[in-house]
């Protein structure tokens, strides 16, 4: 009876084994999947709103002739053998683990739709991005960081307000040359940020000698790297001081390996890549002299406006703005409407001519050169004000002053620019101009101390927020609206009241 109780255990054993075992197999899959707050994953997610790619009359066929919905499955004795082949041609440590296999399935299963965008965009930075590695003496393989730096977005913005395809913050742009003003940020510049991330690379490897490292170093400061080497006990390889560096870094230099992968393997995959509208070879660069709009080039050589934006990503507000210091900004064209650009200049500048010349007739002088002014912050102000002061966005007084957060202290002095032709009666307020505070009374001589005007000529007056101010009841005393507040102080959902804070009211 003891040996037939022990047989009809048999199956339950069998089922409880593979049970486990199935468990065992999916905790491992649990285990290499990315977290979709990986910056990885955000820069992906980025391209699905990009519009710059065609249709394809027809479907396009795979290389090896996939069905269309076929989703190939490789064992990890295939990616190892086809890593260690980009290995043996390349000076990157290019190992496969399971941190690499973890990406390698984001961009293979997960995200396959997303990577196809990027690899149809490789077709357009790639070659330039190839011409400057090679040109700083560079492996070529470093054109893969772009890839997991922004997913070759150029417009991609970074939580920590990194921006373009090499995702630069602004005071490390700024030490290599890439310009940040009104109209203006070269981050965005394919070519720029490439030369200055070339040269940013270059000095880490002359700081550090191994590429790991510098890839550890690109992404959380050479710093970083350093006070992990001295926490690990001295250890001097990626792997071996990678528990020690910031969590983002230890999936860093794993996403660039899978990079590596998915951009030479894509096809085996049965990714067909998505067509760009443009390759690097149909595009061509011109040089303006004056300013123009997108809206006038779109209409002198009837190119799409979104086509423009895209291919110039680095012009924040559309416009190209005139020479400064000289030094003519470029305009990135289709090929083939170079020359009819060149041909036309003159007719496309033509209606920006007569706009000024409006102006001037009326008799106000045209203010057309950018101008950098400096305002000092007051006591209770908010960027959301200094923003409307100084009639930009709370963005661009972050990176024209390298802020990370909102906070801002009395007696800072931040920068902003002006520019772009008005007349100059309504260009911005000096900074001394709208520090002027002069008291006034709203509606409640009680309060009458809290309410600050910049200047007589204004139509708003500074209120000091008291504890237990809304805005219905601030509305209430300065005989104004709701709506009217938020309005002018440029009040979202989520604003908040802060007491000692002044925001702006209606001049009763």
């Amino acid at each position: 009876m003891a040996i037939n109780r022990n047989i009809s255990l048999l199956p339950a054993i069998l089922f409880a084994c593979l049970f486990l075992a199935a468990t065992e197999a999916n905790a491992q899959v649990d285990t290499n999947r990315i977290k979709n707050d990986d910056p990885v994953v955000s820069m992906l997610d980025s391209l699905a709103r990009m519009n710059f790619f065609s249709k394809p009359a027809k479907p396009i066929k795979s290389k090896y002739n996939y069905a269309p919905d076929s989703i190939p499955r490789f064992d990890d004795m295939v990616y190892e053998a086809r890593m260690a082949k980009l290995d043996a041609a390349s000076p990157f440590d290019l190992i496969y683990n399971q941190p690499v296999r973890g990406f390698i399935e984001l961009y293979v299963f997960r995200k396959r739709e997303l990577v196809a965008r990027m690899v149809g965009l490789s077709q357009l930075y790639y070659p330039m991005m190839e011409e400057v590695l090679d040109k700083y003496g560079l492996p070529l393989e470093l054109r893969h960081l772009a890839v997991t730096e922004s997913a070759l977005n150029p417009n991609a913005k970074s939580h920590s307000g990194a921006m373009g395809l090499w995702q630069f913050m602004f005071q490390t742009g700024k030490l290599y040359g890439l310009k940040n003003t009104s109209y203006v940020d070269d981050r965005c510049d394919p070519y720029k940020a490439t030369v200055a991330a070339a040269e940013y690379l270059k000095f880490l490897y002359g700081l550090f000698g191994d590429w790991q490292l510098v890839l550890a170093a690109y992404n959380s400061g050479p710093g970083n790297v350093m006070k992990a080497m001295r926490r690990s006990g001295g250890k001097k390889t990626y792997w071996e001081i990678r528990p020690f560096l910031p969590r983002e870094t230890q999936s860093y230099v794993p996403a660039f390996i899978a990079a590596n992968y998915v951009m030479n393997y894509y096809a085996e995959h049965n990714i067909v890549p998505a067509e760009a509208r443009r390759s690097f070879f149909q595009t061509d660069t011109v040089y303006v002299k004056q300013e123009v709009t997108f809206e006038q080039v779109s209409a002198g050589l009837n190119i799409p406006m979104d086509e423009l934006i895209f291919l110039n990503p680095m012009y924040k507000r559309a416009v190209v703005p005139s020479a400064a210091d000289g030094i003519a900004y470029k305009l990135i064209l289709p090929a083939e409407k170079v020359g009819t650009f060149i041909s036309n200049e003159t007719v496309i500048y033509q209606k920006q001519k007569k706009d000024s010349a409006a102006l001037i007739v009326r008799g106000l002088p045209v203010q057309s050169q950018e101008v950098k002014k400096i305002y000092t912050v007051q006591k209770g102000e908010h960027l959301n004000l200094i923003a409307r002061s100084c009639k930009c966005t709370v963005d661009d007084l972050r990176t024209w002053n390298g802020l990370s957060g909102s906070s801002v202290k009395p007696g800072q002095r931040l920068i902003f620019y002006t520019t772009g032709a008005r007349p100059a009666s309504a260009s911005l307020k000096s900074s001394a101009a709208v520090a002027v505070q002069e008291t006034t009374a709203v509606n409640n001589p009680q309060k009458n101390a809290n309410v600050h005007a910049p200047t007589a000529a204004d139509k708003f007056v500074y209120y000091t927020i008291q504890k237990g101010d809304t805005l219905w009841t601030i509305s209430q005393r300065s005989k104004t609206t709701v709506d009217e507040i938020k309005k002018l102080n440029g009040f979202g959902k989520d604003y908040k009241l802060m007491p000692g804070s002044k925001i702006r009211v209606a001049r009763a």
